[in-house]
């Protein structure tokens, strides 16, 4: 397909097309997909798992921001009535104007690594989520994503806030063509209907936890009082009312434990 239509992949855009049929297979299997599922593809480059898609839901809309590559899908899937093919930059599109109707949809896509904290940002904060999102990233940021206790950081906090992640398998750099340095791994997550845990502003909550990881491997207190500017001992007295030990490091923390400390801090503004 590449010399049919005279193509090489992008480096700039971190391209490595897919070529092993059993991850083509594990990846249609983990989206659990049915005639009436609308899929949302992002970076189908060749089409290969795009057609697949397409012929076990009932609508793919594929996002493709190389040119060439769009235009060559519009030929190769020009036999699918359920495909839709748009040449923009996913990260510059609403994900609710992407759907031809109000309702569920799906995320399925192998992601170009440098994009794949902002895609899936994109998508579980934006005002219309998916349901599922299938994911294929650099195993060492899955992993990541998926950490419990002791090993969480603002990455995976970030994404277990809106759903559950499960990484459904390990996939070798030689499905991929041309060969990347790292391996992949596929990751699942299940978006909640709501957040895990309740606050009143997403925003506000999020610079509190970066502030929170300011300073790698220290104490809580410590890292907190550098990431937000603020005197030990004030934090300390904000710590203390959360339950929070102040010796404790950031990735030790729950969702719960920080949502409860910012409740702290939000209602400590409300006074001031």
């Amino acid at each position: 397909m590449l010399r049919r239509f005279d193509l090489k992949s992008r480096k700039r855009l971190g391209q490595h097309f897919l070529v092993d049929e059993e991850v083509l297979q594990l990846i249609t299997a983990s989206a659990e997909l049915d005639p009436d599922d609308t899929i949302v593809e992002i970076g189908p480059g060749l089409g290969i798992l795009t057609g697949e898609l397409a012929q076990r839901a009932g609508r793919v809309i594929a996002v493709e921001l190389d040119d060439k590559l769009a235009a060559s899908l519009t030929e190769t899937l020009a036999s699918f009535s359920n495909i839709t093919i748009i040449n923009k930059d996913i990260l510059r599109l609403d994900p609710a104007a992407l759907l031809p109707a109000p309702g569920p949809y799906k995320v399925v896509a192998n992601l170009p690594y440098y994009i794949t904290s902002p895609v899936l940002r994109h998508f579980l904060e934006a005002a219309v989520k998916p349901e599922r999102m299938i994911v294929m990233v650099q195993k060492e940021v899955a992993e990541a994503i998926a950490a419990g206790p002791g090993q969480r950081s603002v990455l995976s906090l970030s994404v277990q806030f809106y759903g559950k992640p499960e990484i459904v398998s390990y996939v070798p750099a030689r499905a991929f063509y041309p060969v990347p340095a790292v391996d992949s791994a596929l990751l699942r997550v299940e978006v909640y209907p709501r957040p895990i845990v309740a606050v009143t502003d997403e925003n506000g909550f999020f610079k509190l936890v970066r502030a929170g990881f300011a300073a790698s491997r220290k104490q809580i207190a410590n890292s907190l009082a550098q990431g937000l500017g603020q005197p030990k001992t004030e934090v300390l007295a904000l710590l203390e009312k959360a339950g929070i030990v102040p010796q404790r490091r950031a990735e030790t923390l729950t969702l719960e434990e920080w949502a409860r400390l910012w409740q702290v801090f939000a209602r400590r503004g409300d006074k001031k």
